[in-house]
């Protein structure tokens, strides 16, 4: 009698794990259009908002310089990207607005991305050709992100969020980039989206 009941207890756990995830729903949090941008990528091509939209996207704010948060983003986006690969998730894109333009060029954030570990290197976009003023308000307006800065240091202030832009360029929800960051929940949300 007793291993009937354990038995029965785990068939009704497991079947209620697998319900869940035969039917994870995506919740958006946020909704806030992104501005309209042309700037230049790591490959020294012009980029426009048009050029990602029909696919969702992961937004963050770094630069090549950072001595706190940035190693850790970027070490860990290319984490979601192997999670992505593992899933089996293919349209989308990583997209890094840089928040010092004037160190960043073209070929500073290629080597940059160099040295990490990045499964598939053609889905990222490391941006830059802007000015400082420009990304400072960009990133206030079209992802509610501050970035400022530091007149005393080779330094910029900024979030270290990741930030989920839907197809039609509408940031939908943001996450913890740096320290806990919510691979599976990342995954499962770009999932919903390029359904």
């Amino acid at each position: 009698m007793k291993k009937k009941s354990i038995m029965l207890v785990l068939i009704l756990a497991l079947s209620s794990i697998l319900t869940a995830c035969g039917s994870y729903k995506f919740e958006p949090e946020m909704n806030i259009e992104v501005k309209d941008f042309s700037v230049t990528n790591q490959r020294s091509e012009q980029v426009s908002l048009d050029d990602f939209k029909g696919m969702p996207w992961l937004a963050m704010f770094i630069f090549t310089n950072c001595n706190s948060i940035c190693p850790p983003m970027t070490f860990n986006m290319a984490e979601v990207q192997k999670a992505l690969q593992d899933k089996g998730v293919e349209d989308y894109q990583i997209v890094a607005f840089s928040v010092d333009p004037e160190v960043d060029k073209p070929d500073v954030l290629t080597n940059y991305l160099k040295s990490y570990s990045v499964p598939d290197e053609s889905k990222w976009q490391l941006l830059t050709g802007y000015d400082q003023k420009y990304i400072e308000q960009f990133a206030r307006q079209s992802f509610n992100s501050l970035v400022m800065n530091d007149p005393n240091s080779d330094q910029v202030t900024h979030m270290g969020s990741y930030y989920l832009v839907n197809a039609d360029g509408v940031v939908v929800k943001d996450y913890d980039g740096n320290t806990n960051v919510p691979v599976d929940t990342i995954v499962a949300d770009m999932k919903a989206l390029t359904k």
